[in-house]
């Protein structure tokens, strides 16, 4: 059977097929260490299952509004006043599974075919695949050291700006004024912004502002900011999420979302009421940072990778176009002769550059994955002295 024109182009995302790689290769009884995404080896905090486990003994657990349980949005507009200073009433907030959802449900709303949209390079790979499957004319733009009124005027026009803040994959966390420049951009160019907010509570260094905490007229000038339980609350699999936007949106998105998943299941709307109750997370944060510090240390002496120290996030971005540009084979001979998993450049816009999830599995394990790495990177560095 010959499937639609407009999925007929559309591939799935890479993060995701490195990882199903691996699973399938685990089923097959091989050890596999996998970097290619991040998926953390804390548990979800115990007051979320234990408010799960709460919540299954209930004789019913009804359908909820499309958008979500009024209760929570409720509760999550006043997250985002306490947490965030971003000031939301409960009909600007929309309960999602995930950020993936936000994001196509707010992109699907805020834009038509043909329509522009700028992503700052490197990207999570979602942005670029979602824009695509909307028909939007993509416009992949290098993202700065530093954002400044004169970078921003060099931008197209366009009808939404993505904004990923902490970033992935280089941990960026934007500045103040960097987001008081983007403010003043989206207001002269007319243009609407979606920012990405789901590592706001993995922050090593510095200080997360949210663009619509500093844009007070941000439902004017529409700013969709989301928020995700995955990376904060370490809950990759409660698929928890949620959007703040401009009311006007919201409706749209919930005639979206209504004949698609309806209401996110009640389970995880349990789960993502006791998740984005919890504040901040100092125990992950210690323990990732260390980790950081860990795995930045041990390529700190190899010469053909410039690791950056990222001030946020789950992931480490590495330079390794001195080595070489195909970071898609790189990635392909570390999982078939080293057996392990890595997300190259490519795949997020930039080649020459690798992304390694470094919060999984056990410290010994992690070790033993970048000296995999290195092992390879200098097989391929020796070789080419060689030659």
């Amino acid at each position: 059977m010959q499937v639609s024109k407009r999925i007929a182009a559309a591939r799935p995302l890479a993060t995701t097929a490195m990882h199903e790689r691996v699973d399938v290769l685990k089923l097959q009884g091989e050890e596999v260490i996998d970097f290619s995404i991040a998926i953390s080896h804390f548990p979800a905090p115990e007051h979320v299952r234990a408010a799960v486990a709460e919540a299954v003994q209930l004789p019913l657990l009804p359908y909820t509004a499309v958008g979500g349980a009024a209760a929570l949005r409720q509760k999550l507009a006043a997250k985002v006043g306490a947490e965030n200073a971003i000031t939301a009433s409960a009909a600007e907030v929309i309960v999602t599974n995930g950020a993936k959802q936000a994001l196509y449900q707010s992109l699907y709303v805020m834009t038509d075919p043909g329509d522009t949209v700028i992503v700052f390079r490197p990207h999570w790979p979602a942005y670029v695949a979602t824009s695509q499957l909307l028909g939007l004319n993509i416009v992949l733009v290098d993202q700065p050291a530093r954002i400044d009124a004169a970078f921003l005027d060099t931008l197209p026009r366009a009808k939404v700006l993505i904004v990923n803040n902490p970033h992935n994959p280089s941990g960026k966390v934007f500045a103040r004024e960097e987001l008081l420049a983007i403010a003043d951009w989206l207001r002269a160019r007319s243009a609407h912004c979606i920012v990405d907010e789901s590592y706001e509570k993995l922050i090593f260094e510095g200080q997360h502002h949210s663009l619509a905490a500093l844009a007070k007229d941000w439902a004017e000038i529409g700013v969709v900011t989301i928020f995700s339980a995955s990376q904060s609350y370490a809950m990759m699999g409660w698929r928890a999420g949620f959007a703040v936007a401009p009311a006007v949106l919201v409706k749209s998105m919930e005639a979206l979302q209504g004949p698609i998943t309806a209401a996110v299941p009640a389970l995880s709307q349990v789960a993502a009421e006791a998740a984005f109750a919890t504040g901040d997370v100092p125990e992950l944060v210690a323990d990732y940072r260390e980790r950081r510090d860990l795995v930045v240390g041990m390529f700190s002496a190899v010469p053909w990778i410039k690791m950056t120290r990222p001030d946020s996030g789950p992931y480490l971005w590495g330079d390794i176009s001195g080595l070489t540009m195909d970071t898609n084979a790189f990635a392909e001979t570390l999982i078939e002769q080293y057996r392990v998993a890595i997300m190259p450049g490519e795949a997020l816009g930039c080649a020459g550059f690798i992304r390694i999830g470094y919060i999984a599995d056990d410290v010994a394990t992690l070790k033993r994955g970048v000296d995999a790495i290195i092992a390879l990177g200098n097989k391929l560095a020796a070789a080419g002295r060689a030659a």
